[in-house]
Parts: C-alpha cells; structure tokens; sequence
C-alpha cells in the first residue's frame, strides 16, 4: 500500500511540483514507481491551460474506475491546477476519486496519503474525498525538495513521463528531460528550481491567475543553498522556473536590496548572478518569462554571463496589435520584435522559442497575417503553437465571433511549417560546427547517448557511460528537424 505513480500533465512547473511530491513521499516512507502497473496509489497531477488537457486527465481517472473496482485498497488523487480550478465539482463525473488536492497544498500530500491509506488497513472506509484547495501563506516555499535519478532512478521516471497536453502542436525539439533511458549509469544532470510562482498579469485568455493565485517569490538566499546542493549532488544545469519568472521579487521584501550603484538592476538579474558564480553549475536557463521582463539589464546578462544560455522562450502570443490588446498582453509588436533585436544584438547566435495562441475570439485574416509576418521575421526554432481554447471563468471566454475550428486549424498548419522550416535551415546550419553538449545518459533506444546543446537542441551520439554529467564538444554530421546527430571530439576529456 506504498507504491506510488505520479503522472504528470502540463508545463515544466508541474513537473516540478510532481518531483517534489514524489521527494515528500519518498521520505516519508513511500515507494516511487515507474509504471502504474506497479503502483496502489496513483496521482495525477493536471493541467488547466486547455480543455483538451483537462479532459485527458478526466478520461484518464474515469478509466481507472475499473481497477478501484478490482482493487479496493487502490488510492486515487488528482493534483494541481484542474483540481484548484474545479475543486468538488470533479466529483460529479469522478465520485471515486479519493484526494484532490489544489497548487499550494502540494505538501499536505504525504500527510492526506497516510490518512487514507491508515483508514484502509483498519477497515475502515473512508467515505468522503479529500479536497483542499485553500490559499496556504508561503506555499511558494515548499517546493523545494528533489528526487532526483541518482538517488535511485524510479523516481525519475515517475514524475518525467507526461509530455506537454497544453499546446495542439509542437515542433523543433521541446523543453522536457524525458529523454534518455533508464540505465545503470542514468544520473539527472538537469534540474528544475522553482523560484516564483502566481501570476498577476490576467490575460483575458488564461487561466492561470485562478489555479496558481498571485504572484509570490521565494527567498534568494534558500534558492541560492538549493542550487548549490543540486550542483554537489551532480547537477549540471539548472532551468529557474515560474509563471513569469521574469517577475521575480518584484513584490517580494524576501528579495535582496538594491546594492549601491545597482538600483536599475532587478532582482530577477540580481539571482542570475548569484547562481552564475556558483562553483558545479555549468549552465543556467529560465522559463517562463514575459516580454516586459526584457528590460535592459536582463539583455545585457546574456552578454555578460557565459553560463546563461543564449536559448530565450518569449510568448508572443499574437502579432496583431488590436488581437494583443483584447488579450490583455501590455506590449505592441513593434516592441516585441525590438526585444528579439536587442537579444540578437547581444548574442547574434541566440535560440528563440516561443507560444502563439491562434484563433481568438474576433481574430480576422487580416489579425492572422500580421502574426504570420511577425512569427516569419523573428524566426523562432521553437514554438508551442495553441489553437484557442474557451477556458471557463476567463473573459474571452464571454467575446462573441468566436472562430471555427477548422479556420484555427488552418492558421496552425500555415505556422507549424513555417516553424518546421525555420528549424530544419537552423539545424543544417550547423552541420559541420562543433558544439558543446552536457551528456545527460542513453537515448530511449539504449543504443545510443543524448545530450542538449547551449541551444537545447538535442542530440544523438556515441558514448562512453563515463561521460553523463560532463560537457562535451560534439562534431555535427547530419540534422533533421527536432534533432542533431553527430561525433564526440574528446580530444582532452578525461
């Protein structure tokens, strides 16, 4: 009654909050799982951004009604922002559902298991659901905890496995580490820190300001001691995360003063900096940002600091003014693209991804075209490409014209080969270049070994099993779209 399954649904955020989940448990006394064959309590923790990824981890729930019935004991909960977005009202299609648990109760999660799973072993049936969706003061301070592959690999595949049900289609590579096999020689040589978390933008669009509340940023000090213990357990590379992780200790006394001299310098910049000097941290990357975090100090760090990678997510979202305006994005086109320049203008060779939403609600051919033009100038490598979704509760969802699905469909295939096409010109550009990449262990195939470039471009090579946590210069010989394949030049590497 101890094995645990964690599937994950959504952004790298709530990969996060799954990764602590399961490092609460595990200490705890629970068991972390790497199939839900093997498990007696299953979470999901879900994603509310569309309804398509809501209704997956509904169906998914629904089918699990089968198994409660073969299987008593077995222990069912949902997490995160579906459950802080529908609360009780899941019951009416989920009565079986044991916990639902909201996006800052993540750490009542061992404490609520060991209460079923008490009531189980006494005989005791355990007649109502656990539902906690309260607002809890400095939630954003308990995830905070790893479990990471070297400390016993389950884990890891555990919180890993779900890939991104928020976006129709994606190409170019994505952002996820649930890539490489698991092995004797598996290690996690990437992690994710999250730093901030809410948002108080209210973008007519999303519904994120109702499933993560306001913005609330943790201490620079206790992220700073967190990414030094992850550097002396093997971790290489770290990505900052938060719903606008640009927004970092704007509110915030946690953050750190204004040093003299340095009053223009946010303490979004001031953290870089400070994880920067870091003895173990080879890189450094961020996600997600928003374009007003662009300001000039940030885009002068690119210059400034080798291990920020030159790899920029920027969500336009739009490239029509009037469509930007009704979602409530406070920027123009005109000064989006002088964001892109000015990256461009610090490191030439920078990495651009992006998410664009098509089809909002009264967007017309003439919208649609100048997001077209702009997603073709800014010549992104990456996108998240989003077919509008009514999300309950947001503005839009109350905008009349709403657009048809098969004129949105339409709009994303004109983007996703524009995209594939940018990406495929990218990758063959480096062909014949030497790259560094940080081996992170052997693809899913076990054939081969996988890394990511600065770029996040992933790729394919041989190599030895003692080189998964170091950085190694690798010799392009062929590309496609998502991928590089190519020769380790290990000339020096020990």
């Amino acid at each position: 009654m101890n094995r645990v399954y964690i599937k994950t649904y959504g952004c790298q955020m709530n990969e996060r909050d799954s990764e602590a989940v399961a490092a609460m448990l595990r200490a705890r006394g629970y068991r972390i799982v790497g199939s839900e064959d093997e498990c007696d309590i299953m979470l999901l923790n879900t994603c509310s951004v569309r309804d398509a990824a809501e209704q997956k981890a509904i169906g998914k729930a629904a089918h699990l009604r089968g198994r409660k019935r073969r299987q008593p004991d077995f222990i069912l909960g949902i997490l995160g922002c579906m459950a802080q977005n529908r609360g009780a009202a899941l019951l009416d299609r989920l009565p079986d559902v044991d916990l639902i648990v909201g996006t800052q109760k993540f750490h009542q999660v061992p404490g609520f298991l060991d209460n079923l799973r008490a009531a189980r072993e006494a005989g005791v049936p355990f007649g109502e659901t656990i539902i906690d969706i309260r607002e809890e003061k400095d939630s954003q301070n308990r995830i905070k905890d790893h479990l990471l592959a070297a400390d016993g690999g389950e884990g890891s595949v555990a919180v890993r496995n779900g890939k991104s049900d928020t976006s129709e289609a994606v190409a170019g590579g994505d952002g996820g580490r649930d890539g490489a096999a698991d092995g004797d020689e598996a290690r996690q040589v990437s992690a994710f820190v999250s730093i901030q978390q809410g948002c108080d933008m209210h973008c007519s669009f999303c519904i994120v300001p109702k499933t993560r509340g306001d913005e609330r940023s943790r201490p620079m000090d206790d992220i700073v001691r967190e990414v030094e213990a992850l550097a002396a357990r093997g971790v290489r590379e770290v990505t900052l995360l938060g719903q606008i992780v640009t927004s970092y200790g704007r509110r915030e006394s946690a953050a750190e003063p204004a040093e003299d001299g340095r009053a223009g310098v946010s303490p979004f910049v001031r953290l870089l900096e400070r994880v920067h000097a870091l003895e173990g941290v080879g890189r450094i990357r961020f996600t997600s940002p928003h374009p007003r975090g662009f300001r000039q100090d940030l885009v002068d760090a690119f210059g400034r600091l080798p291990k920020l990678c030159e790899c920029v997510h920027l969500p336009m979202q739009s490239g029509s003014d009037r469509i930007l305006r009704a979602m409530k994005r406070p920027y123009s086109r005109d000064k989006y693209k002088e964001i892109v320049d000015s990256l461009r203008a610090v490191r030439p060779d920078m990495y651009f991804s992006t998410d664009v939403i098509v089809g909002f609600p009264g967007e017309t051919d003439a919208d649609f075209e100048q997001t077209r033009t702009l997603f073709e100038a800014c010549n992104y490598d990456m996108a998240y490409i989003f077919k509008y979704s009514v999300r309950t509760g947001t503005p839009a969802a109350e905008m009349g014209d709403q657009i048809p699905d098969e004129v949105k469909e339409h709009r994303n295939q004109v983007l996703l080969e524009i995209l594939k096409q940018n990406s495929l010109r990218r990758n063959a550009s480096l062909v014949g270049t030497t790259q560094e990449v940080l081996v992170e262990g052997r693809d899913k195939t076990g054939r081969h070994f996988i890394g990511r470039t600065r770029g996040n471009r992933v790729a394919i090579f041989d190599a030895s099993p003692r080189l998964a946590g170091q950085f190694v210069p690798l010799r392009v010989e062929r590309a496609t779209v998502s991928s590089l394949y190519g020769e380790l030049v290990l000339a020096g590497v020990p």
